[in-house]
């Protein structure tokens, strides 16, 4: 069996947020043909729980705690070298020298990195040493340019200078490394338009979604009160973006809605809210649930999924993940963006306030058509397996190995 080192920003289990999603698929697919050597960092400290899990799918491993406001501290460094934050953040030595003596130790022969803020770990490996395929995911200097619009006075500046900075490690990660890929066209599009001279190296990966388990023919217990009309946002409601995304809607769109419709309730649905998002239960018919156990019960009952992003890179498994359940999304340009054409999808996207009211109150007032929710579901089948899209990843590691 072939080694492959996989590096990744965040243990790739269990698959509760976007990036460990995609992370355990791959290490799950690569696992079935390489004997995979995973080095990572833990920055919750409940995922130290899980490490077992992911030991049993892999060869070595080296996992590193990582404390937010130390590594926030030793990214400032940044500012006088000239280097973008994100790496200062992920820089650790201990994980540095396992690579160096993983590499030195053994026959591996290809280096799957997940995300440009592990590149560096491999970044000076002698050319022809080893195979090494970069996953951007999604363009992270693009996330920060958004953040700075969002911003004002030195965290704009900061935002900026990142923005700016990290685009340069990922131009250059991308020209020397051996190739790397997105997560959807409209990523890769965007990168290589900037970096033309990288467009022979860059390809496109797409996400999946396991639509056995998200599926709309199983029973689910109803998490709502009888009388709920319920619109539902699920994700992490740390990530900045989703915090925004909510936080907006609550206290611009919804209003209108229930002012509209009395017994509509918005249900924010994720792990570790933030200030911010907590504060929104105060609000007439806002209801903040934290961490559940199955999210499949809060999609399936609901009216509508809703997914208002302001911020957004890649493909949102959000709204895929409501598809694959046959739920409706009323959904941002933002959200849709990275996901392939779906006209079913596209006639329920607004971002004003008012458009996004009319959507909502449409979905709360009037039957929503079987039809719609079986269109949704057979274009996430279609386009969105994760054997067929990782495929890929095999086909890029072993480009001019012999058989």
């Amino acid at each position: 069996m072939r080694e492959l080192l996989f590096l990744a920003h965040r243990i790739p289990y269990p698959p509760d947020k976007g990036d460990k999603i995609r992370s355990f698929h791959l290490l799950q697919h690569l696992a079935r043909r390489y004997r995979v050597h995973v080095g990572a960092f833990i920055d919750d400290a409940r995922d130290w729980r899980h490490v077992e899990h992911v030991k049993k799918m892999c060869g070595e491993t080296c996992f590193v705690a990582l404390h937010a406001t130390r590594a926030k501290l030793r990214s400032l460094a940044a500012l006088a070298t000239g280097e973008p934050l994100t790496l200062r953040y992920y820089r650790d030595a201990r994980l540095a020298h396992w690579v160096d003596d993983l590499l030195g130790s053994s026959r591996i022969e290809r280096a799957l990195v997940f995300s440009s803020a592990m590149a560096q770990y491999v970044e000076r490996v002698p050319a022809g040493g080893i195979r090494r395929v970069l996953d951007f995911v999604d363009l992270d200097s693009d996330k920060w340019r958004q953040y700075s619009k969002r911003t004002r006075g030195p965290l704009r500046w900061l935002y900026r200078r990142e923005a700016e900075t990290l685009f340069q490690f990922e131009r250059r990660y991308a020209a020397g490394f051996d190739a790397s890929f997105f997560v959807s066209e409209a990523e890769s599009r965007l990168f290589t338009t900037q970096a033309p001279e990288t467009a022979a190296r860059v390809s496109v990966v797409e996400n999946g979604v396991d639509t056995e388990y998200y599926s709309p023919q199983r029973a689910y217990p109803n998490p709502y009160a009888v009388d709920e009309a319920v619109l539902v946002f699920t994700g992490a409601m740390d990530y900045w973006a989703n915090v925004d995304a909510v936080v907006w809607f609550a206290r611009e769109v919804f209003p209108r809605v229930r002012s509209n419709c009395p017994q509509a309730c918005f249900y924010v649905v994720g792990a570790r809210p933030a200030r911010e998002v907590r504060d929104l239960a105060r609000l007439p018919g806002v209801r903040v649930t934290g961490a559940v156990p199955d999210v499949r019960p809060y999609l399936a009952h609901a009216r509508t999924a809703v997914a208002p992003l302001r911020i957004a890179r890649g493909v949102q498994n959000k709204v895929l993940e409501a598809m694959a359940m046959a739920r409706p999304v009323v959904a941002s340009p933002q959200a849709v963006d990275g996901i392939r054409p779906c006209s079913e999808l596209l006639e329920w996207t607004a971002d004003a306030p008012e458009a996004s009211t009319r959507l909502l109150l449409k979905l709360l007032r009037e039957p929503i058509p079987a039809a719609l929710g079986e269109a949704l579901r057979a274009h996430v089948s279609r386009h969105y397996s994760w054997h067929e899209n990782l495929s890929r990843v095999e086909a890029i590691l072993e480009e001019g190995t012999p058989a």
